[in-house]
């Protein structure tokens, strides 16, 4: 089959590879029919992680069911199916408390948890920007589609991560009617939690970035754009809460946080939702931090060996001060896919607007270096292995 592969740092090509098999009874293999390039891939192919050469990348996937092992009961072959990222078992300590993000069984490492597809230190697993893919614990873990799947494939395979990743930070910071809600990062998952606020029923809400198409894409829902070149979010934000600050905050860029010059600064968008939201307020952080980043240690030489370390400078006395609460870590997509795929069943969420373009998988090698400059207009890239789209 063929498969986007990494071969070292800025370096992905389309590959020929052995095809998965069955290899337990709970398994199934997927037709890969459409899988996203994901900002988390970013820092796989630009070698800030410890993804290793040859693997296949992938982790929004969506596709057709063609195998299944002997005791699979829910799936048929022939069904469309979206797989959260996670790879969960369903039965440990972690999946019984819905907390499939870290399941203890599918990730090798005794003192780690969590497991995904084409992740680098989230287990073995091959990731599906690839014409098949296999599924542990299929039953579990697919999600079956209804009779538009085919249709409606650049919808439904948000579901695999950035839709529910991004509604799990409005969570976490939890976000209600009426409330007022600053969101850092406007790449697809900070869309994604503008859009989970503007779903809720958020008042206002406001996006921050430097990028002109990104905050466009944000106003087409009405979130309001804070272009950070022009404006001070924090002036903006206290101007049209009487200084209060928001009711709440969702980080959604992670720890190669730049400032307009490109200098990375891990700590800054952390410590702008500190400053930015009142008192009390609550903060969900969706945006990857990483324990162990060595790149950090050249791209912020500021703080050095405590980047590589994944130690961050973040004004806790004022955190603390202000009572806020904040929530971390991936999403639980299990939690919310339900629901979310229920939304766009129905005709109430579409969260395709956030795509930009639309390309086979040959196309991948050019694709990830456009998505990697943000280069103007490409917000979210779609690949269909299948040559469909």
């Amino acid at each position: 089959m063929k498969a986007a592969v990494y071969e070292g740092p800025r370096n992905v090509a389309v590959e020929e590879k052995p095809d998965p098999k069955i290899e337990h009874p709970c398994d199934a293999i997927v037709k890969i029919t459409t899988t996203n390039i994901c900002g988390s891939d970013l820092h796989m192919y630009e070698g800030r992680t410890s993804f290793e050469k040859g693997r296949i990348f992938g982790h929004e996937n969506l596709g057709q069911v063609v195998e299944v092992g002997s005791a699979v009961r829910k799936l048929k072959v022939g069904m469309y199916v979206v797989l959260p990222f996670n790879i969960a078992c369903g039965f440990c300590k972690q999946c019984e408390r819905g907390l499939t993000n870290y399941c203890l069984t599918m990730q090798p490492e005794p003192s780690a948890a969590g497991a995904a597809y084409g992740f680098a230190d989230m287990g073995p697993y091959q990731g599906g920007q690839a014409e098949f893919l296999r599924v542990p614990y299929a039953d579990f873990n697919a999600l079956r589609l209804g009779e538009d799947a085919e249709a409606r494939q650049t919808d439904y395979v948000m579901l695999a991560d950035i839709f529910p990743t991004g509604y799990h930070a409005t969570e976490m910071a939890g976000v209600k009617p009426g409330d007022q809600t600053v969101i850092y990062g406007a790449g697809p998952v900070g869309l994604m939690a503008a859009y989970s606020a503007v779903i809720k029923g958020a008042g206002r809400v406001w996006v921050c970035d430097f990028h002109t198409d990104r905050l466009r894409k944000a106003e087409e829902i009405g979130a309001m754009p804070i272009d950070m070149r022009e404006q001070d979010p924090g002036e903006v934000i206290k101007e049209a809460t009487l200084g209060l600050g928001a009711d709440n905050g969702c980080e959604c860029v992670g720890y190669q946080a730049h400032d307009p010059s490109g200098r990375e600064d891990a700590s800054r968008t952390m410590n702008s939702l500190i400053e930015n939201v009142r008192f009390t307020g609550c903060i969900g952080v969706v945006g990857v931090f990483v324990p162990d980043d060595p790149g950090g240690r050249e791209a912020q030489p500021q703080i050095g060996d405590f980047e590589a370390q994944g130690k961050v400078p973040i004004d806790w006395g004022k955190l603390w001060f202000k009572g806020q609460k904040v929530g971390t870590g991936q999403a639980p997509v299990k939690r919310y896919n339900r629901r979310l795929r229920d939304l766009i069943a129905g005709g109430k969420a579409k969260p395709s607007w956030v795509v930009s373009h639309e390309l086979p998988l040959d196309q991948a090698p050019d694709a990830y270096d456009h998505f990697d400059r943000r280069d103007e207009g490409w917000t979210k890239v779609v690949l269909h292995p299948d040559g469909s789209g």
